[in-house]
C-alpha cells in the first residue's frame, strides 16, 4: 500500500512517462493530470492515477491537486512541475508579443497554479517538497529564444521565492536545469544534433525523485544541472 501521494504535471510528456514510473518504482501513488483522457479512478497495475485538467486555468489546476490529496491514506506529499515547452527562432525585435506571452504561459503559468493551489496541502500534511523544472538556459541563454529563457529563468525565481516563504512550514522547493532532453520530440527537431550528449528522461527521472523524497530534507532553494554530457 502506498503511503504518499505526488502529484506529477507533464506526467504524459517525453519525460513525464520516466519521471511516473521512477515514483510509482519507489511506492507512490503517482496522479497525473492532462488535456485528454482518457481518466482513471485509482492506479491500475501500478499505474498513475489519471484526469483531465487545463492547468493554465486556475480551476483546472485546483482540480489536479484535489484529486491528488483526495486520498487519506496517502496524503500529498510532492508535486512536480514538468509542464512546459519551447519555441524560438527569432531575436527579440522579431518576436511577436503572442510567442512571448506563449511562452510564459505554457511554462510559468501552470507551474505557478498547481504550486499555489498544492501549498496549502503540503503545509496541513506537515511538509512535503515541490520540485520544479527549469533549463540551462534560464542561466545560459542562447540567442533566438529571449521568450523560453525569460520564462524558464521566471520559474527558477518563483522556485527560489517559494523555498524562501515555507521553510518554516516543512515546505521544500528545489529546481533541476536540463540541457536538451533526449526526446523523440527533441530528435525529430534537431536531427542532425550529436544525441549521444543530451541528457536522458532516465537519467533526469531519478535526480526529480531524489529532491522529492525524504533522503533530500536538508535540501531547498537548490538548482540542480542535469546537463548529461553536453
Amino acid at each position: 500500500m502506498t503511503d504518499r501521494s505526488v502529484l506529477v504535471t507533464g506526467g504524459t510528456g517525453g519525460l513525464g512517462g520516466a519521471v511516473t514510473a521512477a515514483f510509482a518504482e519507489a511506492g507512490w501513488r503517482v496522479v497525473v493530470p492532462g488535456r485528454q483522457g482518457p481518466e482513471t479512478a485509482g492506479p491500475a497495475a501500478g499505474g498513475p492515477v489519471r484526469l483531465v485538467a487545463d492547468l493554465t486555468d486556475p480551476a483546472g489546476a485546483a482540480r489536479a491537486v484535489a484529486v491528488a490529496a483526495e486520498d487519506p491514506r496517502a496524503p500529498l506529499r510532492a508535486v512536480v512541475n514538468l509542464v512546459g515547452g519551447y519555441a524560438g527562432g527569432s531575436v527579440v525585435h522579431e518576436t511577436p508579443v503572442e510567442e512571448f506571452d506563449r511562452m510564459l504561459t505554457l511554462n510559468l503559468r501552470p507551474t505557478w497554479l498547481v504550486t499555489r493551489a498544492a501549498l496549502p496541502h503540503l503545509v496541513a500534511a506537515g511538509g512535503g517538497a515541490v520540485v520544479c523544472v527549469s533549463s540551462r538556459a534560464a542561466v545560459a541563454p542562447f540567442p533566438g529564444a529571449a521568450g523560453y529563457v525569460t520564462a524558464k529563468a521566471a520559474v527558477l525565481a518563483f522556485a527560489g521565492a517559494v523555498a524562501v516563504e515555507y521553510k518554516a512550514a516543512g515546505v521544500r522547493c528545489n529546481t533541476v536545469l536540463p540541457s536538451v532532453v533526449d526526446t523523440p520530440a527533441n530528435r525529430a527537431a534537431q536531427p542532425d544534433a550529436d544525441h549521444s550528449r543530451w541528457v536522458t528522461p532516465a537519467e533526469i527521472a531519478p535526480v526529480i525523485r531524489f529532491l522529492a523524497s525524504d533522503e533530500s530534507a536538508p535540501t531547498s532553494g537548490a538548482s540542480v544541472p542535469v546537463y548529461g554530457r553536453a
